[in-house]
């Protein structure tokens, strides 16, 4: 059984990254890769930023990780998350063999983990195991904060 409350110190330097996405102008979602209880891979959006549309958090911390352990193989590791995965980073997650996924807010308009389908669900060649709403209400905070300045 996964504690939860080991999962709160790294949703919470995940939210530190969002909040560095937030600041260069980039939608706050932030991530990080785990591996034996060390950060190995971190990332946050920068879409805007870098004016690349592959530029999502995860993707974003995957790459490091990757470089990080020296291989495209992340058995062994979680990937913590500010925002449900969208459907290419489900598949970048898929194919990068992590074990596990823990996300805070559910994306009810892109969410390809559980809200609008579940690509962890399908017979893939890979299936990680997925952890939802570890502080939930600080992801969805940061989010709704973020947009109500957009507007």
């Amino acid at each position: 059984m996964v504690d939860y409350y080991n999962d709160i110190p790294y949703m919470q330097q995940a939210l530190t990254l969002a909040e560095e996405a937030a600041k260069s102008g980039d939608v706050p979602v932030g991530a990080v890769v785990v591996k034996e209880g060390e950060i190995i891979g971190m990332g946050y959006n920068r879409r805007e930023a870098d004016g690349r549309a592959l530029a999502h958090a995860e993707c974003e911390a995957i790459a490091q990780a990757c470089q990080t352990v020296g291989s495209w193989r992340l058995s062994g590791c979680t990937l913590y998350v500010t925002l449900e995965p969208c459907a290419m980073c489900a598949g970048a997650i898929v194919n990068a063999r992590i074990d596990r996924v823990v996300y805070g807010a559910a994306d009810p308009k892109a969410g390809c983990v559980g809200s609008l389908i579940n690509l962890f669900a399908l017979d893939l060649n890979h299936t990680p195991k997925l952890t939802v709403g570890v502080l939930a209400e600080q992801c969805g905070r940061i989010l709704s904060d973020f947009f109500a300045k957009q507007r």
